[in-house]
């Protein structure tokens, strides 16, 4: 039988490896950004090609490297939160708020990955305007992110039992 602690630990290590790979991701997502405002606008001002295209690719490319950013985020707790509250709070009061935080957290997320994933199937029979191609690739960017960033708040959650509980052999 795997022991709680074990599973808490497992799941930690399984959020570090996701959240080191969607952060190679996101620096991928954004050299690519980076690559493609610049050779716009040496297409555009130097060369004079008139090309359209790269201004809705650089659209596409940070909405899924923005998104994705979230769940890094969300993993090592850096966004949006109480902080200034849970100070001042003793640590019962502190956790309860935090749990009813990551409860919240996670509810909205998961609503928007649900939503999302209607969203990106609705997108399937809409087209970019320059690309031709439809418009699922980049509405597939929110349940994605969401559903990382749901499961990120989740694994967070788990990490103070972890890191405060004694491992074996230790007295607690």
């Amino acid at each position: 039988m795997v022991k709680a602690s074990n599973l808490r630990g497992t799941m930690w290590l399984f959020g570090e490896k996701l959240n080191w790979w969607v952060e190679r991701v996101c620096v991928v997502l954004v050299a690519a950004l980076v690559l493609d405002v610049w050779f716009g606008i040496i297409a555009r001002y130097v060369l004079e090609l008139g090309l359209t295209w790269t201004e809705e690719l650089a659209r596409y490319i940070m909405i899924w490297a923005a998104l994705l950013a979230v769940s890094c985020a969300a993993h090592r707790r850096e966004h949006i939160g109480l902080d200034f509250l849970s100070r001042l709070l003793r640590p019962l009061p502190r956790m309860i708020l935090q749990t009813a935080i990551d409860f919240l957290g996670i509810a909205f997320f998961v609503f928007l990955c649900i939503y999302g994933v209607g969203m990106a199937v609705d997108g399937a029979s809409q087209f970019a305007m320059i690309f031709g191609m439809t418009m699922m690739v980049p509405y597939a960017s929110v349940p994605v992110a969401a559903g990382l960033t749901a499961l990120q708040i989740f694994i967070a959650a788990i990490k103070p039992v972890v890191e405060t509980e004694p491992s074996e052999g230790q007295s607690g």
